[in-house]
Order: structure tokens, then C-alpha cells, then sequence
């Protein structure tokens, strides 16, 4: 068993990279349902530093409530180090990997143990390392939720109706906007896994990799804008999302559909004129659909890219380079 006390990664009050504090805190007791994680690798998302920054980019009324200090973080890989006695299905020495508790902000993983529900949690792929794994679960359950099978049936807080994926074939054209970002190259190449046809949008940097992950077709989109380059697609998956998005309308066929995977703004006489569906979702913890994925990562048929890793301790420093932007993969902070 772990000692009592641990490092762990906490802000005090909201702000930017600057607030992240390196702090010793007691070792979490895992709960009913849950085991004791003994931390290896944390992968860095955008709900960290929405959480940091106060969650200013976020409706008012989707803001979840919390107390400061609080430990950011809801990605891990590691190690079983203890188990609720009720928790069946994972043992101590376990390596398993999770999102957790998402898409409530109290997954607390930027430490070097964490409570973790069971259900939220997967055995990690034995083929890739803890770095990997860590970069896989929110990024990798956004992209499986929003286009293969939603696997639940909350509401979306920016939806009424229920999302619904559209299958996937050779017959069917995906746009990917933000394509080398963590959701975009995980979502293109399971758009490629179920046999469709992908172009990828993004800045030239990162056509080589795109490429190399199985993209049809590249845009740059400092050289040329999508919205006038493509017609037909039957998908547009954005990723980037926000006040832009809508320009995206145009590259559909009618009865097309646009995927925002952060919420953008749409004008519903627009869309109908189109003839297309705007959907999404929430992406929510589910342990069981990270272990379908887990499968394809241990065979390699999804990989996930690194962009750079940090120790624990320099969550700042990871932070700070997440705020660059052109992100390619996944960066990811490493523990122990």
C-alpha cells in the first residue's frame, strides 16, 4: 500500500498556466465501486484548462460547480494498487486505463494516485505504454461517440434530441476539421477503420502525418478554405468548432450531417434550406467502449500520436504548450 501522502497537481484560484501548484495531498480511499490507481501517465485535454481558467469558454449554464483547490485532469494510465470490496473484473496489478468521472470536472488525475469508479476504467492495451494509453481515453471516446455508437442515452447539454452517429462505409465522404488535434486524428482513422473516405483539414505542418494516419486528402487551410475546395461530403466532423463552423455547411450534400464536437453556432433556416443535420454530444466516461478501443490499439489498426510529454511537475509547462495551439496528438505528463 501507497503511503499517505502524495504529489499532486492543484489550483488554488482560477487563471492561467502560472496557478497550477505542485502540492503534497493524502492519498485518495477508494469508495464503493472504485479501486486505487497508482498513476503512471495523465493525458492533457481541453476541459484542464477550461477548469483552471474558471470555465469562462462555457455557457453559464453548463458550468459544473466545484470548490478550489481542486486537482485538474480526467485521463490516466497506471496501475491497480487497491479495490473496493465490492469491484469485480480488475485486480490489484491490474494496468488499466480511464476517463473519469467525465463530464463532471472531479476526475482529479494530475496526481500520483487517484480513486478511480471501476466502470469508468478499461484494461490498458498490453501492445501500447502508459504515455500512449493515457493520450487515448477522452480524445479517443469523443471521436468513438460522436461517429461509430453514442453508448448511452443522457441528454446533451447543447441538444435536445439524441445524437446519432451515421454509419460509416466505403460509400461514405468524412471531413475531419482540426484533423492532427487529439479527437480529429483518433476520429480519422476510425472513419477509416469502418472503410470511409477522409479528408483532412489542417495546417500544412502536419500533412505528412496526416497521411501517414491514413488521410485520402489533405487541406491546408492557410492556403486555401475548405468551404470553397469541397462539395458532397456526406460528414463534417469539427473539432474545432465555435462561431466559424457554420462555413462548413456548404461542403455537405443534402441530407448530410456536421458533427461540432465543441459547440458552434448555427442558424436553423440555414440547415433546413441545406437539407442537413447539425448533432453532437457530451463525451461520458465508459469504460466498456474504451475496452472496443483498447482492441484496436492493441492491434495498431488506431495509434495514438504523442506531441510532447511533461512531468507531473511541469504541468505548467504543458499547460503553456497546449495554449500554442497546433497541437499533433497528444501531450501527456508523465509520473514516477
Amino acid at each position: 500500500m501507497p503511503t499517505h501522502t502524495m504529489r499532486a497537481v492543484r489550483f488554488h484560484e482560477h487563471g492561467g498556466p502560472d496557478v497550477l501548484r505542485y502540492d503534497e495531498v493524502p492519498v485518495p480511499e477508494p469508495g464503493p465501486g472504485e479501486v486505487l490507481v497508482r498513476v503512471h501517465a495523465v493525458g492533457v485535454n481541453p476541459p484542464d484548462w477550461y477548469l483552471r481558467d474558471g470555465m469562462s469558454a462555457l455557457p453559464p449554464e453548463t458550468r459544473p460547480k466545484f470548490d478550489l483547490p481542486v486537482i485538474p485532469g480526467t485521463d490516466l494510465s497506471g496501475v491497480v494498487a487497491a479495490v473496493a470490496a465490492d469491484v469485480d473484473g480488475f485486480s490489484v496489478g491490474d494496468e488499466v486505463f480511464g476517463l473519469l468521472r467525465f463530464p463532471s470536472f472531479d476526475g482529479s488525475t494530475y496526481a500520483e494516485y487517484v480513486a478511480a469508479p471501476a466502470s469508468d476504467l478499461a484494461l490498458k492495451p498490453a501492445g501500447i505504454d502508459h504515455v500512449h494509453a493515457a493520450g487515448a481515453p477522452m480524445a479517443g471516446l469523443t471521436a468513438w461517440q460522436f461517429l461509430i455508437e453514442l453508448g448511452h442515452a443522457h441528454p446533451s447539454p447543447f441538444q435536445a434530441a439524441r445524437h446519432r452517429p451515421v454509419p460509416l462505409d466505403a460509400g461514405v465522404t468524412v471531413l475531419v476539421n482540426g484533423a492532427a488535434g487529439g479527437v480529429g486524428h483518433l476520429a480519422l482513422q476510425l472513419a477509416k477503420w469502418k472503410g470511409a473516405r477522409v479528408i483532412a483539414v489542417a495546417s500544412g505542418a502536419h500533412e505528412s502525418f496526416l497521411s501517414d494516419l491514413g488521410a485520402d486528402e489533405f487541406i491546408d487551410y492557410t492556403r486555401g478554405r475548405p468551404e470553397e475546395l469541397v462539395r458532397g461530403v456526406d460528414l463534417v466532423l469539427d473539432t474545432v468548432g465555435g462561431p466559424h463552423s457554420s462555413r462548413f455547411l456548404r461542403t455537405l450534400k443534402r441530407g448530410g450531417s456536421q458533427f461540432p464536437v465543441f459547440f458552434g453556432e448555427f442558424d436553423e433556416e440555414e440547415t433546413t434550406r441545406l437539407g442537413v443535420t447539425v448533432t453532437g454530444t457530451q463525451v461520458r466516461s465508459n469504460g466498456a467502449q474504451l475496452a472496443e478501443l483498447g482492441r484496436l490499439l492493441d492491434t495498431g489498426a488506431v495509434r495514438v500520436a504523442i506531441d510532447s510529454t511533461f512531468p507531473l511537475a511541469d504541468a505548467r509547462a504543458a499547460h503553456e504548450r497546449a495554449a500554442r495551439g497546433h497541437i499533433q496528438g497528444k501531450i501527456v505528463l508523465t509520473v514516477g
